[in-house]
């Protein structure tokens, strides 16, 4: 249904913020005048996922602690559930990668950035008990990184300023975003890649390969070059080629199935994100290869 992606600096109230939106999005899905489809609410953070603040401390630690968040809000997507995200989430990077996950579920996104002064955080930061709070030199560094979110950027809208100081946050704007705001479509960079079957490469090898023989056999059986003709690869694969003016010779022939062979085996090898049905059928193969032909000789 929804991603909700909350970002600010630690210790700024970001917990204050995902709790009254709970609280708000339960009271509604709850009221009987709500008529739309039942949801429920997640609200995911470190303290729920037992991540520690000393994971801050260095890189080679906050990065697994990442990992973790990233995998459990993967696990918790859903069309029937509004997922509140409360971290930290202040690497831009991160906020993107949240962004695409959230595209390739089809889900509504919008970011909460809670605004509080470094002063406020680090007086709160002490208060908090032992275990929840982070090391002052650690808080200092996280405060000095963070990447501010930005409503010119596709990843961080639509975006929801909540000053320290407002009493609550702007939850009829909010509820229409998580409600009514548009689902953006998986991009090429979020789709799953399609792969060939595992026979694709002996079929372009193979079909490539009787194309040419068919050419040759064709050049001699006409004697006179050119023409439009049909090669008969088997009793059902009967692809058409218009011959140029002139007789092809077999090193050249081979030579453009060596290409068009290396072009092709990527796709099969690596995947591909083609729109539609990626075919490496005997039949889809000997029209690719006969295109490339056509292509080539008309140069």
């Amino acid at each position: 249904m929804a991603l909700v992606t909350f970002s600010g600096y630690p210790c700024s109230g970001k917990t204050r913020r995902a709790t009254q939106l709970k609280d708000h999005l339960e009271c509604r899905l709850a009221d009987p005048s709500y008529k739309g489809p039942s949801l429920k609410v997640i609200v995911l953070s470190d303290d729920t996922l037992n991540v520690d603040r000393t994971s801050y401390d260095d890189s080679r630690s906050e990065k697994p602690a990442r990992a973790v968040l990233f995998t459990a809000v993967q696990r918790q997507m859903g069309r029937d559930t509004i997922l509140i995200i409360d971290a930290l989430n202040y690497i831009k990077g991160f906020r993107y990668q949240l962004y695409c996950a959230a595209r390739e579920f089809k889900l509504r996104v919008c970011t909460v950035y809670v605004v509080t002064t470094p002063e406020l955080c680090k007086r709160w930061n002490g208060e908090r008990p032992d275990g929840h709070r982070y090391a002052p030199e650690t808080l200092d560094n996280l405060i000095a990184r963070y990447e501010e979110p930005s409503s010119m950027v596709r990843w961080d809208s639509p975006l929801f300023t909540v000053p320290w100081s407002d009493s609550d946050i702007p939850i009829e704007l909010m509820w229409s975003a998580i409600t009514e705001g548009n689902v953006k479509p998986p991009n090429a960079g979020t789709q799953a890649v399609q792969k060939a079957p595992s026979d694709a490469l002996h079929t372009l090898e193979h079909v490539s390969t009787s194309l040419v023989s068919a050419i040759m056999a064709e050049q001699v059986a006409r004697g006179v070059p050119g023409g439009r003709v049909t090669l008969s690869l088997s009793e059902t694969l009967k692809p058409r080629l218009t011959l140029p003016a002139r007789s092809l010779t077999l090193s050249e022939l081979q030579r453009m199935k060596r290409q068009f062979v290396t072009v092709h085996k990527k796709a099969i090898t690596l995947g591909t994100v083609e729109k539609g049905t990626v075919d490496w059928s005997e039949e889809s193969v000997a029209d690719k290869f006969v295109d490339y032909l056509e292509e080539y000789l008309k140069a």
